[in-house]
């Protein structure tokens, strides 16, 4: 199919606009402000817990959002990160943007927001933003070149059946989230109650000295699990790896590998994981990149950058949940080293106090727990299979070159 090209900005409703910048005074109440971390973490914004800023009714006029807003990000210390594009969708509640951010509002008599928005994360629209992407240290993007691009413009009942398939795709992701986080909650939920609370069942009749129920045991983290057990030595070095970076870890969950042969691999691939294993960022802790490795590939391997803690003397769905709370995130921010990138060292982690309960609590937490988490993984592979289809489609829908017209949306539904 051949779709026009227009300037971006003839689909414009209004100008584009940067978002505001205010002081710490103007902070802590008012309204949601959509920083970078939004930004960066989520493509839809919506209800996320943000943080508040104070704001006129004439500035909220001005700089307000309002659904269907897409959010570009101006500058980035990662080439990849400029421009980046997020939409409003359905916001709670009124919320504004920062400085850091350009808004630009569709018109939607002859633009769809959400079909520009998969315009802008498939590979011909971030060609178009990598087209504008300027600096040495720090990446950008200007809003007088961001208007000035050509995109394509298909009729309008094409872009809306576009975005339809494509949010299938979306809805299935997103509802398989909520199930996550809901597994996840229940999880966290039944650790608290018996192991912080003290609620565990028996627990009426166990006898608590000094906080700790009988027979438990406040230990180093290094007698109940190893800290970096295994790594690649010079005489098992294998012919491929499935390489593990600190970036493509988000709380809770590894969201890529990359492939490399073991001479192209970067030095840092040499952490070898098993099943059960919990790797954490040494760096940065308070950004919370851990996951658990489930049913890994032989050649998967983690960056020198993470601790792999691997369980000993506990069920690793303890291991896991215990150090995952806000308690031990707590402790490594505290323990942690440096000003611009701050970190930790394995020793921080062996060092790190743990309560121990007794074997039989212990097992009973994880006949509990550890279908939870097989669920939550599972779940977690459904969405990469379905993010992978997703993003095989979208160059092909966003170039024309797959007739929309010939893609039922309910048969994706069912896949």
């Amino acid at each position: 199919m051949n779709w026009e090209e227009v300037v971006f900005e003839t689909l414009f409703s209004s100008p584009t606009r940067n978002g505001v910048y205010k002081g710490k005074e103007s902070h802590g109440s008012g309204v949601p402000i959509v920083n970078m971390g939004e930004l960066f973490g989520y493509n839809r914004i919506n209800s996320q817990k943000m943080t508040l800023i104070q704001m006129t009714d004439v500035e909220m006029d001005k700089s307000g959002l309002i659904d269907g807003d897409l959010l570009f990000g101006r500058r980035s210390l990662v080439e990849e990160g400029a421009g980046k594009c997020s939409m409003v969708y359905e916001p709670s509640t009124p919320m504004t943007f920062e400085s850091s951010i350009i808004r630009v509002r569709l018109d939607r008599e002859v633009a769809d927001p959400e079909f520009y928005f998969n315009y802008f994360r498939s590979p011909i629209g971030r060609g178009k933003i990598r087209a504008i992407v300027s600096g040495a240290a720090v990446k950008g993007i200007r809003s007088s070149d961001l208007k000035s691009i050509k995109v394509h413009w298909p009729p309008l009942w094409e872009q809306i059946a576009i975005r339809e398939v494509i949010a299938t795709y979306d809805s299935l992701i997103e509802i398989n989230q909520r199930r996550i986080a809901l597994l996840e909650e229940i999880a966290r939920r039944m650790y608290r109650e018996w192991f912080v609370y003290l609620r565990f069942p028996g627990h009426e009749s166990v006898k608590v000295v000094d906080g700790v129920p009988e027979e438990w045991e406040t230990k180093s983290l290094s007698t109940v699990a190893n800290v970096n057990e295994r790594s690649i030595g010079a005489k098992d070095k294998p012919d491929e790896v499935l390489y593990i970076d600190i970036s493509s870890v988000t709380p809770g969950t590894i969201e890529a590998v990359t492939r490399y042969s073991f001479a192209d691999a970067p030095g840092r691939a040499r952490r070898r994981v098993s099943h059960g294993d919990v790797i954490w960022s040494c760096v940065r802790p308070n950004r919370r990149s851990y996951a658990l490795v489930w049913e890994p590939d032989e050649k998967l391997v983690a960056s020198t950058g993470f601790a792999v803690l691997s369980a000993k003397e506990v069920p690793f769905s303890y291991l896991y949940c215990t150090i995952t709370t806000d308690s031990f995130v707590g402790y490594l921010e505290a323990n942690a080293t440096g000003a611009a990138y701050p970190a930790v060292t394995a020793k921080i982690f062996e060092e790190a106090k743990v309560l121990v309960p007794d074997e039989k609590t212990l097992a009973s937490f994880d006949i509990n727990v550890l279908p939870l988490l097989e669920k939550m993984e599972t779940l977690k592979r459904q969405n990469k299979a379905l993010t992978k289809a997703r993003d095989a489609l979208l160059p092909k829908l966003m170039s024309g070159q797959l007739d929309v017209s010939g893609i039922k949306v309910m048969d994706l539904a069912a896949a």
